[in-house]
């Protein structure tokens, strides 16, 4: 195996937010602290966080919160509906504390973050780990767990193990070879990070069942059998920063927004409340990386575990000139909402795509056209944005869209956050 041009001097963190959502909501309600919380998914179905008094209680993720309900409510726990705008904006502010903290930031999801640690003068990572969790705890209430190594996939394993061993006081240094060896022979194949459920079974049929035992696989059987994925994995955990850090994502080429209803949706003055408000998000997000549009998709199904009439379709549309312009969006978007509703079926889910994306200044115009950047409809839309960002989503929102939005995801047990 080739290393060639590979580096093992750079330093890493993975920042991890502890049971995220949870915690979320524990900032706005000190009273849940120390006790059993679930956070639920779309429509209070299923677990999708749980703090450590749930995890206690063997109660699995992705386990149907009405199955545990009252066994929570025995231990004097609750089950909360999901508040994504809630656990966006705690995002934001936990990724804004980590920035001072590093020269680059790489923001993985809603709640993990890569640091590249280089340059940092730290007599020792442990500290300056403890010194981020203390910061971020301050800053936003949120707790962390932090792993450092010379690479992603050895912070992963060590952020793996700093969540899990009270020892470690939530940051564990991997830097050490010998500390290293220790923790990788007991993290199980399966866990590592890139290798999913087939590797993991053909891994193991193979006699690698650890990390440390995949590390020092033999080149020809990693080149052999594994993908490029796999090969960078494997250089991974030999120390060599084999998967780069990305703190400047590619802008996304198609931008999805669909939801299930809390309820059935039969008339087509709600399906077009919903279909503008999905419109709305979807064009928020278009914006955010100055993109604009050049085809928007519509698309609707019944509830296909049910019983009774079932009925999908979509239908979508050229956008020339292309735009990131909500009213103009909302406007070919019911039209064609128009064409593929039909009456007298029972609608659980709708949705929009908007694809063909380009930046803003990228788009070919004829001399009747102007540049989107350049005109009012963009002044409008900052305008509009930047009040939704200060003061929360929908603070401006189109009549299309509705007021009462019965039709919108069950969130029974939404918090006062």
């Amino acid at each position: 195996m080739n290393n060639h041009g590979l580096s093992n001097s750079e330093t890493i963190a993975l920042v991890d937010c502890n049971n995220f959502y949870v915690s979320c909501e524990r900032v706005f309600d000190p009273s849940l602290e120390g006790k059993p919380v679930a956070v639920l998914s779309n429509n209070d179905g299923c677990i999708v966080s749980r703090s450590n008094e749930i995890k206690a209680l063997g109660i699995p993720m992705g386990a149907p919160g009405f199955k545990y309900e009252g066994l929570i409510q025995k231990h004097g726990g609750t089950l909360l509906s999901s508040n994504y705008a809630l656990y966006g904006d705690m995002s934001a502010r936990v990724m804004a504390s980590l920035a001072s903290f590093a020269p680059e930031v790489e923001i993985y999801s809603i709640d993990e973050a890569f640091l590249l640690l280089n340059g940092i003068r730290a007599k020792n990572w442990e500290e300056y780990g403890r010194q981020i969790i203390r910061t971020v705890k301050q800053w936003t209430g949120i707790p962390v767990s932090i792993g450092i190594s010379s690479s992603k996939t050895l912070a992963k394993i060590a952020n793996h193990w700093a969540k899990r061993v009270p020892a470690f006081r939530g940051v564990l240094d991997l830097t050490d070879e010998e500390r290293i060896q220790k923790a990788l022979l007991k993290t199980p194949v399966g866990t590592v990070w890139g290798i999913g459920r087939q590797y993991n079974k053909f891994l193991i049929q193979n006699g690698i069942d650890n990390a440390w035992s995949l590390r020092n696989a033999d080149d020809r059987f990693i080149d052999h059998y594994m993908t490029s994925v796999g090969h960078k994995t494997v250089l991974e955990l030999r120390g060599y920063a084999a998967i780069d850090l990305d703190n400047a994502p590619s802008p996304k080429k198609s931008i999805v927004v669909s939801r299930s209803f809390g309820k059935q949706v039969e008339s087509l003055e709600e399906l077009s409340e919903a279909v503008s408000a999905y419109v709305t998000r979807a064009a928020e997000k278009l914006r955010m990386q100055d993109g604009v549009a050049g085809n928007l998709m519509v698309f609707l199904s019944t509830n296909r575990f049910k019983s009774g009439p079932q009925y999908s379709n979509s239908l979508q549309i050229e956008l020339s000139p292309p735009t990131a312009y909500t009213p103009e969006l909302i406007k070919s978007a019911l039209s064609l909402l128009n064409e593929v509703y039909l009456p007298g079926f029972q609608y659980k889910k709708a949705g929009v795509m908007i694809s063909d994306i380009v930046h803003a200044d990228d788009v070919p115009l004829n001399f009747l056209q102007t540049n989107y950047l350049d005109d009012k409809r963009k002044i409008l839309m900052d305008i509009m944005d930047k009040i939704n960002r200060q003061s929360g989503r929908d603070t401006l929102f189109y009549a299309s869209s509705g007021i009462q939005r019965d039709w919108q995801m069950r969130r029974a047990r939404l918090s006062p956050a």
